[in-house]
This record gives C-alpha cells, structure tokens and sequence, in this order.
C-alpha cells in the first residue's frame, strides 16, 4: 500500500468510528445490503437502529405514499455511512426482483406482512417482519413454510425478547426459581390506542396510491384516520387491539415462561361504550389462553381508568413465592413474606445513542430493545441459526391472538390442535382461519409456497 492509500484508508476509517462509535467488533463486517418495504413510523425505527448496530448499506425503499418514501430517503442518506439516497420504488415486487438485498424489512399494515414477507424469502433475503407476522392464521402458516422452504432467518418484531430489563427479570427472577411456580398471568392494555373519533371517508391523498395500499385488503372508502398510522382503528387491515397489542404481551409471557401452543382459546367482547366512533374494532375485550396448567388472561378497555396507572399496557405474572409485573418501562418484583421489593425502570441508552433524543416519533425506551434485536438478527444471519424471535415464534403468539377474535366473532371456546394447525371439531372456525383476498390477490397456500 503506497502512501497516499494509507492515508486515504486511515481517513476512511476515522469516519467510520467518529460516525458510528457503538457499533460492536462483532457487526464490524456486516455491510448487508438493505431494503425496507413500509417506510413509515416503525419502519424507519426498525431501520435507523439497524443503521447504528451495523455498517449496512440501505440501498432500496418502498412505500406507497410518495412523501413518505422521499422524506425515508432522506433521513437514511442522513444517517447512513455512505450518505447515499437509497432507490426508492412504489412496488415491493419491483424491488426485490433485482435480488441484490441480503436483509428486507417490512414494516406495512398487517394485511400487507404475508404477501412480502413470502416474495422476499423467495428472493433470497433474510428477513425482518412486524408483528402479527399475518392477518389470518393460514397467511401465518404460509409465512412459517416460507421462511422454512427458502432457508430464510427471519426475525419478527416482538422485541420484549430483547428488551435488557425484561431479559434481566426473565433470568434474575423467573429461570431462578425466585418467582416460584406459576399458574396465571394477567396481561392488559388500558390505552385508548386512538379509537375514539369519527372521522370523515374522503378522497385519498394525490401522494397514496390507495389502490395498491388497500391490496388484498377489502375495498373501503379512504378515511381521514386511515392514513398514516389509524389503518389500526379497522379490522379490514389488521385485527384490533388484541393483534396489535395482546400479541406482544402474549409473546413476552411465552417467552418468559416458555410455553408453546395455548390449548383452547376464548374470548369475549365488543364495542360496549365508544359507539360514536367509525372504528370498528372492540373498545373492550378479554380473551383466555389456556396452556393447560397454566392461564393467561388478557383484558383491554380503551375508556376509563387502568386498575394500576403505573402498568397500563403489561403483564402481572402471578408466583406462589411472588408477583412480577413487567412493562416496556421497567418491573417490579414483590416477593411474599416480607422480602425486599424489586423496581427496575428501562435503561435509554440516550447518552450512547445521543441521536435518538431528537429522531421524530421514536419510543426512546423501545429504541434498546430493537437495537437488541438487530444485533440477534444479525449475529443468526452469520450463524444461520435461529433467531430470539423466530417466525415460528411469531407465528404462535400471532396465530393465537388472532385465533381469540375468531372466538369472540363465532362466541364459543376454540380447541386448538397445533400439530394439524386447525380448530379441533369446528369446521365453522376453520373456515375463518383464511380471510378472503379482493382480486387480483391470491391468499397465499402453505401447501403450495
């Protein structure tokens, strides 16, 4: 190397240190090649800590919505090494058929997870999905036959697995014995999560292509709340509170405690008190999963007061030598007998990551655990291993949560057969399992992926 090389590389390599000081020697080499499929709210969260973990290259970008996709350009250029613009594209399917990405994001409503996810395992990238991985139980199952067929890591956005407190309790507490034996759990949001309202149906944004958002989506009339980020408030795009809530909650106990497949499910509920709003998913509503010796009871009432102001979107696991409550915010352990309480508030890392104070709309106290998350997917996508939140994880907690508002819909108890992946004797809720895709769209068959 001569030495105007040695000064080049040497300048080179400051730059990358004083740009991204936090990145571990481990990530050092992963300069994978990025796409994101749903470039608004937690899409670009779910990327920039991805950008602060590891030297990727974001080379492409999807969305629908024009301005959303330019200003997604912009602050990636922003953030990233290279300071390039990324492609930007309005169709996944275009993106991915140049098959140069080694990671797809995808970050949409619900209702576009299943279709994406498949096209970019068949594309030849590992993968990172939001949860609930599907907005049916068979487009879940497609997605697990998917990932499997084309030997695809893929890492669901469940991160409670990777949140450092919760991981802390989970050893501290629960794998030592400390917490006892435990025989239910309660899990809740008392959040109203933007139901309330009436909202006038008017004529999409020039700037949407709302025909290729809705896609095998029922057609509605485009509404005021819809768009960006109110697409939660109808169950056309997703599965309400319990899909988009519960199933974290459900995920976080699962992995906690280990459990697998629920054995039946109930639930019951509906739209009991906020009857003025055009939303038309369930203000109130408690489902049951019951894993045998072992229940977990989920509530979740957008009016009102929360029964614990402090632990309004959490879990209470319930021990004969204790009781854990654990939140995205922090947890507290009170032991029975006297013992000395436990309280742990969420580390920020704002100090170490000094750019996330300012990063518009970011949840700070998620931003560790996402990271935390990248850094799993990344280390898997080396190994080839499984990751903490593996698709068949997601599957499980997804399928579930949806499979408690087919009980409410039908109004009787589910037996679940998790080998055969079906509703033991009830052909009436098996037949709910898929949702009916609007033309052109085809439901995707795990048979047939």
């Amino acid at each position: 190397m001569n030495r105007r090389k040695f000064i080049q590389s040497g300048a080179t390599a400051a730059l990358a240190l004083s740009t991204f000081p936090n990145y571990a020697a481990e990530f050092a080499d992963q300069k994978k090649r990025v796409g994101l499929i749903g470039c608004g709210w937690y899409g670009k969260a779910d990327l920039l800590r991805l950008i602060q973990v590891a030297p990727v290259e974001v080379v492409s970008l999807c969305d629908v919505d024009k301005k959303m996709l330019s200003e997604a350009g912009e602050i990636v250029a922003s953030r990233q090494l290279s300071k390039k613009i990324p492609r930007t594209y309005s169709d996944y399917r275009q993106m991915l058929k140049e098959k140069d990405l080694d990671i797809v994001l995808i970050a949409t409503p619900d209702h576009w997870h299943a279709l994406a996810m498949i096209a970019a395992a068949k594309a030849g990238a590992d993968i990172y999905v939001q949860k609930p991985i599907g907005v049916d139980v068979i487009e879940c199952q497609a997605m697990l036959a998917a990932a499997r067929k084309y030997k695809r890591v893929v890492q669901v956005g469940t991160q409670r697995r990777s949140t450092p407190h919760l991981i802390e309790a989970r050893e501290n507490l629960i794998h030592s014995g400390k917490l006892g034996r435990v025989a239910h759990v309660e899990i809740c949001c008392y959040w109203g999560m933007g139901r309330a309202g009436n909202q006038p149906d008017v004529a999409p944004p020039d700037y949407l292509d709302y025909e290729m958002w809705t896609g095998p989506a029922p057609m509605r009339p485009f509404n005021k709340r819809t768009h960006p980020r109110g697409w939660r408030a109808f169950m056309e795009y997703g599965n309400g509170i319990v899909g988009d809530m519960c199933i974290h909650m459900l995920d976080m106990v699962r992995w906690m405690l280990d459990l697998g497949w629920p054995r039946s499910i109930s639930s019951t509920g509906g739209i009991l008190v906020e009857k003025n709003s055009n939303a038309n998913i369930t203000d109130t509503q408690t489902a049951t999963f019951d894993f045998g010796d072992l229940n977990v009871v989920w509530t979740h009432r957008t009016w009102g007061e929360p029964p614990d102001p402090k632990y309004p979107w959490s879990a209470t696991i319930y021990g004969e030598k204790g009781t854990l409550k654990a939140s995205v915010f922090g947890y507290d352990f009170t032991p029975l007998g006297g013992g000395k309480p436990i309280h742990v508030d969420v580390g920020m890392e704002l100090d170490k990551y000094p750019e996330d104070q300012t990063e518009k709309d970011l949840e700070k106290h998620c931003a560790p655990a996402i990271r935390g998350h990248m850094k799993n997917l990344l280390s898997c996508i080396a190994s080839r291993k499984k990751p903490v939140a593996d698709i068949e994880q997601g599957h499980i907690s997804s399928a579930s949560s949806i499979l408690a508002n087919v009980s409410l819909q039908l109004g009787r108890s589910l037996t679940w057969d998790a080998t055969k992946g079906e509703v033991v004797g009830d052909e009436e809720a098996n037949r709910l399992l898929r949702r009916p895709y609007r033309a052109p769209y085809i439901h995707p068959d795990p048979a047939r992926i």
